[in-house]
């Protein structure tokens, strides 16, 4: 069988905001949800994201060090520029953080970056 990457997982200070603002992004995630320890949501290809309290990761891990800087990108296709926009303006809207307003970048796509409540950074792409 060898590998396959199965899930992305995300820690989360608050999963109520962080569940809200991925579901923003359109991914399916179960209502009722929002105090769970552990949720998941299933993305395309049968791969899997994840989101887990701090505080069952440092359960898990034996403790749990604040990160600092941005390692992993999560980067999502949208339908069309048109769309990205519209994407963008409805998490600004709803009270979440743009870090940088859509564009037309030099390798031909049209780009927006945001930020996650736990602060990690989230490409939208056309």
């Amino acid at each position: 069988m060898g590998i396959r990457l199965d899930m992305v997982g995300i820690v989360t200070k608050d999963m109520k905001k962080a569940l809200d603002f991925y579901r923003l992004l359109g991914l399916s995630i179960p209502e009722g949800s929002d105090d769970a320890m552990h949720v998941e949501a299933e993305g395309q290809d049968g791969v899997r994201l994840a989101f887990d309290k701090q505080e069952m990761i440092a359960d898990i891990y034996g403790g749990w060090e604040e990160p600092a800087g941005h390692r992993i990108e999560l980067a999502f296709l949208c339908e069309n520029a048109a769309a990205l926009d519209k994407l963008y303006s409805v998490i600004v809207e709803n009270g979440f953080e743009g870090h940088r307003e859509p564009w037309d970048a030099v390798w031909g796509q049209r780009y927006a970056i945001v930020r996650d409540p736990d602060g990690n950074l989230i490409s939208l792409f056309a």
